[in-house]
């Protein structure tokens, strides 16, 4: 295109230069023509009349580039504003389309440098915020909510049944609440509406429920000396749903937003929200309805304050001049969801006070957990938790509702909510496992028939660092029901923690073919298949026919005889997605040099850590937990790295998990067995050195 316009430009100068000296030549002539003449004269000369179309014929194409990145910038922006306000699975999704705009665009990324670019600086951002937020395992993934049954009430028009208004009504002569109660069309529509349909089943719920925490709202609110009846204005609300989300955005039992939860002490972070956390968020609930009502001396007032904020309805009542919510009600100055608000409270209030009239008097509430509290101030994964008192990561979840996530603040305190008699076991357990492991490595509870090459190859560890982790030789036959520490290496890390593994700078451009996957390829280039996922933004293992790839090559990398004499890293530990420190150490000093964000990475202080416990352990194995069987060695084998072994190939294995599980690299496994790697298959035998 540049040498079009090189060559369009001096021959249009050409054309001009000749048609103003054919003028010129004209003018000096002296010779007045004719007039019947002087139109063939000036119409003649027909040259500057196709100048438009060469200059037609010379405008680029417009570049798409500009515009694809603009709108790629715009979704990432959107992803880092959810993430900064908290809404963390709006961000994943916003930096999902981000990368699918980019990677799906007119113009292919790697044909264009400022794609490239741009797609190098989304990847590191979004990898800075997972590493900001200490997320190893579970990306931007939050616990699951579950919507708040308010919202559905809002959005229904019952109709008023006269017979279920004259029964409420007669209802309400007998029914003791130390709330004002009062029957009127509004009220009338919610009492219809919650004991049929839909709002029966919400109703059930919730009174099923409210067994769970009746005597825990009990209490705080008779110690923060508001009503008790205010325990249905949660019922209205949640269902008594720790988990429960409006649309809105309000969380928690008490449905509280963000700002007001914060001006009443309820903490919220990467991975703890206090708006879930019942005890808590009560007796908040419990101070703000205090406060309210003791602004507007009403308790109507009070919750019509709580749905919609107090500047709301001290503005109706200023407006209207009447401090009365029937009211303002019928005077239309709330707004429609707050005016639906009171009605509904005192319609589920009616109700729950009246079962036997509703057919809702035969239901057996859940009755509260037995339960105790362990205060943690380091980062612990529920699922270890779990393994350590052999209970299930759901009964945890459920006990913990504020913890947004399977990990335990890294540098808060948290108040960990155990089954009642699992505290003793749980801390006895977890002194086992270093401190800044217990994010990462995991119990395994021993299968009868397992073996440690089995159990090694579960969790994408050695059998090295498991035999070393638990004192015992690698060969050693399981006792059943015993337990291993698993001593997993998390792929993601902390900012500054010093690298292991280390990547190219320029990335290697692949090219799918027929039959390859995700896995496939990053057997082919020796590095985890996760980081290949990463890179390129796929979501499963499929690969489409001609589909390109940006493969980082490990750089600096030791040989597995180098590494196993180096003392610092003789013992360290493989995990899900990385393979063994003896077979992949990149030097640390080359690490300005690397793809931002990727690679398996582990600190120097985790390395000491798992030193110290692994000679700790040698000295004061566990009592009473020796994973080997009775009559066998519990002394750490000699290496066997000169020794020439073999591995018949099972369903699933690949060059990757074979190379991990044997301490050694799909390199080594090629260079050993020649074309029979090209494609291994269940029951193939290759050669281990």
């Amino acid at each position: 295109m540049k040498i079009f316009r090189v060559f369009c430009l001096p021959l249009l100068g050409a054309i001009i230069i000749t048609a103003s000296c054919k003028t010129e030549e004209i003018n000096q002539s002296g010779a007045a023509p004719p007039s019947d003449a002087l139109a063939p004269t000036l119409s003649g000369p027909a040259a500057p009349a196709p100048q438009p179309k060469i200059q037609q014929t010379i405008q680029p194409k417009p570049d798409p580039v500009p515009d694809l990145i603009k709108r790629v910038e715009d979704e990432y922006a959107k992803g880092e504003a959810n993430y900064r306000t908290g809404h963390l699975e709006a961000a994943r999704e916003n930096f999902d389309r981000a990368f699918d705009t980019l990677l799906t665009g007119p113009v292919s990324v790697h044909s264009d440098d400022r794609l490239e670019r741009e797609f190098d600086r989304i990847v590191e951002g979004v990898n800075r915020l997972e590493m900001l937020a200490l997320k190893e395992g579970d990306g931007f993934t939050e616990q699951r909510s579950e919507p708040a049954p308010i919202d559905e009430a809002n959005e229904v028009t019952f109709p008023i049944d006269p017979a279920v208004r004259a029964k409420a009504e007669a209802e309400l002569r007998q029914t003791r609440s130390d709330l004002p109660l009062v029957m009127n069309d509004q009220v009338a529509s919610f009492v219809n509406y919650f004991s049929a349909g839909k709002g029966r089943g919400a109703m059930e719920h919730g009174l099923l429920r409210a067994g769970r925490y009746r005597a825990m709202i009990s209490r705080v609110l008779r110690e923060e000396g508001v009503p008790q009846d205010l325990i249905y204005l949660a019922q209205a609300e949640s269902g008594f749903h720790p988990l429960a989300l409006s649309q809105a955005g309000a969380r928690g039992i008490w449905q509280f937003m963000a700002s007001r939860a914060s001006g009443y002490g309820l903490q919220r972070s990467w991975w703890v929200d206090e708006r879930q956390d019942p005890e808590k968020a009560t007796r908040a609930a419990a101070r703000h309805l205090k406060d309210l009502y003791n602004q507007f001396g009403d308790w109507y007032l009070a919750m019509a304050a709580y749905n919609s904020g107090p500047g709301t309805v001290q503005r109706a009542v200023e407006r209207t001049g009447y401090a009365d919510f029937w009211e303002l009600y019928r005077r239309n100055v709330l707004p429609g969801e707050t005016r639906n608000y009171v009605p509904i409270i005192l319609a589920v209030t009616i109700v729950a006070k009246n079962p036997a009239q509703y057919g809702l008097d035969r239901m057996t509430p859940e009755t509260p957990p037995a339960v105790e509290v362990v205060k943690v101030n380091y980062a612990v994964d529920l699922r270890l938790v779990a393994e350590c008192i052999d209970a299930s990561v759901a009964t945890l979840q459920d006990l913990n509702p504020s913890l947004l996530r399977m990990i335990t603040p890294k540098d808060a305190e948290f108040e960990l909510t155990l089954p009642a008699g699992t505290a003793e076991r749980f801390q006895a357990a977890i002194t086992a496992i270093p401190l800044d492991m217990r994010a990462q490595w995991r119990y395994h509870k021993v299968q009868p028939g397992e073996t440690l090459s089995q159990v090694a190859q579960r969790y994408h560890a050695t059998t090295r660092s498991i035999a070393q982790a638990n004192n015992i030789a690698e060969d050693a036959v399981l006792q059943a029901d015993a337990k291993l520490i698993i001593p997993v290496t998390a792929v993601r890390r902390a900012p500054g923690e010093s690298d292991l593994v280390t990547y190219s700078l320029r990335p290697v451009m692949h090219t799918a073919r027929k039959g390859e996957t995700a896995l496939s390829v990053a057997d082919d280039y020796a590095v985890p298949v996760e980081m290949v996922r990463k890179w390129n933004h796929l979501r499963g293992n499929q690969l489409r026919v001609g589909q390109t790839l940006r493969i980082y090559k490990p750089v600096g990398r030791q040989s597995t005889r180098e590494a196993s004499a180096t003392p610092s890293t003789r013992h360290q530990p493989s995990g899900h997605g990385q393979t063994s420190a003896s077979s992949r150490v990149g030097n640390p000093k080359t690490a300005a040099g690397t793809h931002a964000g990727s690679g398996p990475k582990t600190s120097a202080k985790a390395q000491a850590a798992h030193t110290s416990h692994t000679a700790a352990a040698a000295k004061t194995p566990a009592k009473g937990n020796s994973p080997v069987a009775k009559g066998k060695t519990s002394s750490v084998s000699a290496s066997k790295s000169g020794q020439q072994r073999v591995h018949k190939v099972r369903p699933g294995d690949t060059l990757y998990s074979i190379a991990g599980q044997y301490n050694t690299t799909v390199e080594a496994l090629k260079r050993n067995n020649g074309k029979a790697t090209g494609s291994i298959h269940p029951g193939q035998v290759l050669v281990i050195k």
